[in-house]
């Protein structure tokens, strides 16, 4: 055995020693080499426990050893490097390889002995306090303090040392053994024994005093004197003796005559400090509700506060403080000097500005103390401290599970998702819209020089010098006013129209509820359908969009019985608006309101009740609902609806179904897919049946294009303007990819008719898209009234999930806009891709439901044929698995390769999914659930946000962290921002900024709309979406009882904001990136380029060295979507396992970044062909090969 294998060997007696301590108390090396050799002597784990069960080793202590010798022991390791003990084949060899990936699953059943593994233990502690210790086996590995009920009974003095029982703690310690906790025996004030650690937890922290009063902080105080002009007061909870006045003028909110007739000497006032110079202190007593200490003005905390909301002023003088406990009854934490801003070294510029405005007498030089900090600490003779420049870089360390088997050790291929990288396709879709981009910029120059214009004609000067003016007003607010005024503000006509403002629509339909249902193709499959459910415990059913499949099974299952007996047919759906408005649409033929025998739930919304019997829910929430119960005893039958989406909860669905259906012979499962890849869901679940519904389908003409289009979006517009003057009556169906896009079309259709005069019929334009209005979404299904036709822009959620009524002519561009990894930036990004085959016959199919239509595709048969993939990549195989693999863990699915994918992941994601976990804290050394991972896994969210909330309980800044996560959770953007009001737009959600960033900025505009009561006004005031913050409200609350559920307090930081930044620290360390020298951002992770957005709140205001961000949008380049401002050191506070600070922290060493920017000059002008240049350096480019610079 060699040095190295020795080594490992000895580390490997290390862990099963630390391991058999756990369970028995017992540290002894001879014994845990006794057991490996045991181990070594028994070829499977029943044998091995077998011969350790006469020494009373616990089940999961010997499993526990057996998954550390297999994983460490050198001996094993070289095995499974060679394979031996692997059968052949490709799963097997993968085994072999990724180990990793396939460790033996773990069953979330408690063991008959007792013992439990660690990852579990924290969700029994929450049934409340053990009643005893049951033995010294029960593995712990954290201190875990267990306080005993106290008696009432009263105790006489005892003069033992000791303190009575019934004031102790019990904490067991790292080896099992349980042992008290004295309380402190120091009296209080009162005379009472003091409270103990524990309690302290449980209250408040004492306040501490102020070394000097703080503006605009409530104070209480005693009345020292009276005069004519006001009272002087003492204030407590500052330092020293501290007196200040209150003028009679800031007594009450109404004219006092006297300042006797409202206190009187040793009267206690509450007073709030108004402004403090030299010793003198202006307090108000007008501001401050005597009676209960609430600040009656917290606007001007809001406006003078440093750590946050800096900018957030202006909120119409009803803006709650941003951190005033007094109204949320959350308890505030401050550290020392919460209230005072970071000092920041002053540039030489800044310091010869300041003395020269001393030396003309503007300003003091006692108002700048620290002026020159070096030249004073000189003369005191102090050290002078430099600033420490900390460089991090990534370490190259695998984690211990995973070790040769990351992309660090091996070379692996990534998924396709495009099928011909250099075809003419994707050439366009790289190019993006050309006419979008000419469009915005043309528009916002003709903003300027509208405002330009309006700014030259306000007159300012007669504002300024009237003594009399109430108030003071900036060229902005004034050009302002002018805007609101003028035409520029109005609605766009052809919105108008879609808003229903305009032309009226014509009648969708005259037929009865129950004769709409008999016309659906699904009422003539009634009978074969229910026979073929009791026949077969799965099925598959195969229907077009709109054939009855969603909205009718449910119905036709319950008329017969199977949501009877308490149990419920559950139908999931991969989209929230579509569970949503599926659930109403049901409740109106049923005849019920939402939420009684029809209800839904979707992420953070739960509308259902007892008498629920049809409930229709996302595939996630389905997800959630078998890592709870696994067994699904609520339910009698499920739907999985649109399975050919083939989104990610749904491929898990399928895997985690078929196992239930194993333990659940009397449950029913059916899959319902729109497309012909029937038989494949059939041969994946066993070669069961498949039930087609006949669907209304006519011919479709197919029209290709002749030449490759260079813009997409101008060659659809033309071909819609074409089909309306030259086709005959229809509506027609255009396929883009995104909301700008849908809206910029929208309105140059608008124009393009409108400049094409009255005698051209009308053409009414209206968009779709997920985040549309359901008031304006819903005219789609309107038809357009005689005489006229209409346009329906959509996204490719017309595909399959809606149906439209009067279709003959679909456009379709053949674009998609589609999540991918993306392994430079280590996370999802949205790009467009050319669709599928699949999804191009799905778009053609829409133009022949009501009768022959036509589909004019505008790429080239050739591209079809050639640069299409033939089905859409399931989402499993190209985005992130993080949140997924930590959902399958806390199921007990270790074994990722031996899951039953319908379409197994690509191995890299999952590796690069656990590296991420496993930095993030969620995993262990060996691969399994961690308590913080269990805990992550309860929340529905991305691991990143939730590692965030779970950090900020300990950092004590919780109640921020709630409002900033639920603000990202609900909705994409809590801002409205309306084309014809970006200016305006901008400058109220300038007011809301704050100089750390954009995750405190969120945090403002949700204090300051609690501040305002929740009002829909003050939304609309300042451009924020009321929906939003109502959604982000009803995720807050959620958030807040999945924290008290797992016992975590809720506390507030004060105006300690940095703790806040810290907290994010910890869940998006892999999103954090390093100002460039030259332009932008450099990712720290693989220095991908990347730029802060305009909308953020640190663009250009002097950019922060080092970022963090939640996301990255890609539209000209790839933009950073809320940033904040970070040092480097938390990074490597937050992830020690995945940063470090370079050079190892040793003094003069450099970073490898730094090593590869150093300059080598070329001494020997002989040496070769780039004697003249300066340096041998390269530049990284983003694209293949580099400039020499």
């Amino acid at each position: 055995m060699d040095d190295f294998a020795q080594l490992e060997l000895l580390s490997l007696v290390s862990k099963v020693t630390s391991e058999i301590n756990n369970y028995m108390g017992i540290a002894d090396k001879t014994i845990a080499e006794f057991v490996i050799a045991e181990h070594a002597k028994c070829p499977n784990l029943p044998e091995f426990q077998a011969a350790l069960e006469e020494y009373e080793f616990p089940k999961s202590l010997t499993e526990s050893i057996d998954r550390l010798v297999r994983t460490l022991h050198p001996g094993y390791k070289r095995d499974v490097r060679n394979g031996k003990d692997e059968k052949n084949g490709k799963v097997q060899g993968s085994r072999s390889k990724f180990t990793g990936l396939s460790l033996p699953d773990k069953a979330l059943v408690e063991e008959d002995d007792g013992a439990m593994d660690d990852t579990f233990a924290l969700l029994e502690s929450m049934a409340g306090p053990p009643k005893a210790k049951a033995n010294g086996n029960g593995r712990k590995r954290s201190v875990s303090p267990v306080e005993y009920k106290r008696e009432h009974k009263r105790h006489r003095h005892s003069r033992s040392r000791s303190p009575k029982r019934n004031d102790e703690f019990l904490f067991e310690d790292e080896f099992g053994r349980t042992r008290p906790h004295r309380p402190s025996e120091k009296h209080d004030r009162d005379g009472k024994r003091g409270r103990n650690r524990r309690d302290s937890y449980d209250e408040p922290p004492r306040q501490e005093l102020d070394e000097q009063p703080v503006l605009y902080k409530i104070y209480p105080g005693r009345v020292t004197g009276v005069k004519d002009f006001g009272v002087f007061v003492n204030l407590r909870g500052v330092k020293g003796k501290v007196d200040g006045l209150v003028h009679v003028s800031a007594m009450a909110d109404h004219k006092v005559n006297h300042p006797s007739d409202l206190v009187a000497r040793d009267q206690e006032v509450k007073v709030k400090v108004m402004k403090a110079q030299d010793k003198r202190i202006s307090l108000s007593m007008a501001e401050v509700d005597q009676v209960t200490g609430e600040d009656l003005n917290v606007g001007r905390r809001l406006q003078d506060s440093g750590a946050t909301g800096a900018n957030a002023m202006g909120l119409n003088g009803s803006g709650e403080d941003l951190f005033a406990d007094v109204r949320t009854g959350v308890p505030v934490v401050e550290g020392k000097g919460a209230g005072r801003k970071p000092r920041k070294r002053m540039t030489s510029p800044e310091r010869w500005e300041i003395r020269q405005l001393i030396a003309s007498g503007v300003v003091k030089a006692a108002d700048y103390p620290d002026l020159d900090p070096d030249h004073d600490a000189i003369i005191n003779g102090q050290e002078i401290e430099e600033e420490e420049d900390v460089d991090i870089e990534v370490r190259d360390d695998e984690p211990p599970f995973l070790a040769g088997q990351t992309k660090q050790s091996l070379e692996l291929s990534p998924i396709r998702v495009i099928k011909a990288p250099d075809g003419s396709m994707n050439r366009a879709a790289m190019q993006g819209d050309v006419l979008a981009k000419e469009r915005r910029d043309l528009r916002q120059s003709e903003v300027q020089d509208k405002a330009a214009k309006e700014a030259s004609k306000t007159d300012l000067g007669q504002e300024w010098n009237d003594p009399m003016a109430a108030e003071r007003r900036f060229a902005s607010d004034l050009r302002q006013t002018a805007a609101q005024n003028g035409k520029g503000q109005e609605m766009p006509e052809w919105k108008k129209i879609a808003s229903g403002k305009g032309a009226e629509m014509g009648k969708r339909t005259n037929m009865s509820i129950k004769d709409q249902r008999e016309s659906l193709p699904a009422y003539k499959m009634r009978r074969q359908f229910l026979d073929a459910v009791r026949q077969y415990q799965l099925m598959i059913v195969v229907g077009d969009t709109g054939s009855g499949k969603t909205t009718q099974l449910t119905q036709y299952l319950a008329e017969d019985g199977y949501g009877g007996q308490g149990l419920m047919i559950g139908c999931t759906q991969p989209r929230r608006v579509a569970a949503m408005s599926v659930a109403a649409r049901v409740s109106d033929e049923v005849g019920c309101r939402i939420g009684e025998e029809v209800g839904y739930t979707i992420r953070f919304e739960d509308k259902t009740s007892d008498r629920t019997r049809i409930k229709y829910m996302t595939d996630g929430i389905m997800q959630r609902e078998i890592l709870l119960d696994p067994e699904l005893n609520k339910y009698s039958v499920i739907m999985l609806d649109e399975a050919h989406e083939r989104t990610i909860a749904t491929d898990v669905l399928f895997g985690l179904l078929k196992k239930t259906l194993k333990r659940r012979p009397d449950m029913k499962l059916i899959v319902t897919s729109a497309t012909l890849d029937a038989e494949k869901f059939s041969s994946y679940f066993n070669e069961c049946p498949i039930l087609t519904i006949p669907g209304r389908t006519f011919p479709v003409e197919i029209m290709y294009s002749r030449e490759p289009e260079s813009d997409y979006l101008d060659a659809a517009l033309t071909t819609v303007m074409q089909i309306h003057l030259t086709e005959p009556a229809g509506d027609i169906l255009l396929f883009l990819t995104g909301k700008e896009e849908i809206d910029t079309s929208c309105e140059i259709l608008f124009e393009r008719m409108k400049a094409l005069g009255p005698s051209v019929p009308e053409l009414i334009v209206l968009p779709i898209y997920g985040a549309l209005p359901s008031e304006i979404a819903s005219k789609i299904f309107d038809p357009a009234p005689n005489g006229a036709r209409k346009v329906v822009i959509a996204t490719n959620i017309a595909e399959t999930s809606i149906t439209i009524d009067g279709i003959y002519f679909v456009v379709d561009p053949g674009f998609v806009k589609q999540t991918a990894y993306d392994a430079k930036l280590g996370m999802d990004r949205l790009q467009v891709t050319p669709i599928s085959q699949a999804q191009a016959k799905q778009r053609a199919g829409r133009a022949g439901r009501t009768g022959p239509g036509k589909c004019f595709r505008l790429y080239t048969e050739n591209a079809f044929q050639n640069e299409m993939l033939p089905t859409t990549i399931p989402e499993i195989q190209r985005q992130n698995l993080a949140n997924t693999i930590l959902m399958l863990k806390a199921m007990g699915i270790n074994d990722l390769l031996g899951f039953d994918f319908m379409d197994p992941p690509p191995t890299n994601t999952m590796l690069t999914a656990l590296e991420e976990l496993y930095a993030l804290g969620a995993l262990d050394d060996e691969g399994l659930l961690t308590r913080a991972g269990r805990r992550m896994a309860d929340f529905p969210m991305e691991p990143s946000l939730a590692k965030s909330l779970i950090a900020s309980v300990e950092l004590g800044c919780s109640d921020e962290m709630l409002s900033i996560v639920a603000m990202i959770s609900a909705v994409q953007t809590v801002f409205h921002r309306p084309k014809e009001k970006q200016q305006q737009a901008d400058q109220k959600k300038s007011r809301f900024h704050d100089p750390a960033g954009d995750h405190l900025t969120l945090l403002n505009v949700y204090n300051g709309w609690k501040g305002a009561g929740k009002s829909d006004p003050w939304c609309f005031e300042n451009f924020v979406q009321p929906r939003s913050m109502r959604r982000s409200e009803d995720v807050r609350k959620q958030l807040v009882q999945i924290l008290e559920r797992h016992r975590l307090r809720i506390v507030s930081c004060g105006r300690e904001s940095v703790r806040v930044r810290q907290a994010l620290c910890s869940g998006f360390f892999r999103n954090s990136a390093r100002k460039d020298p030259t332009e932008g951002y450099k990712t720290l992770v693989e220095g991908t380029p990347v730029y802060m957005h305009p909308s953020s709140s640190l663009f250009g205001k002097g950019q922060a060295e080092h970022v963090i961000y939640h996301s990255l949008v890609e539209t000209t380049r790839e933009y950073m979507n809320n940033v904040t401002s970070i040092e480097p050191k938390w990074l490597v506070e937050a992830a020690p396992t995945f940063f470090e600070v370079a050079g190892g922290g040793k003094t003069g060493e450099l970073s490898k970044r730094k090593r590869e920017e150093v300059i080598k000059p070329l001494h020997n002008r002989f040496a070769g062909e780039d004697d003249w240049r300066l340096s041998a350096q390269r530049r990284q480019g983003r694209g293949g090969g580099g400039t020499w610079g």
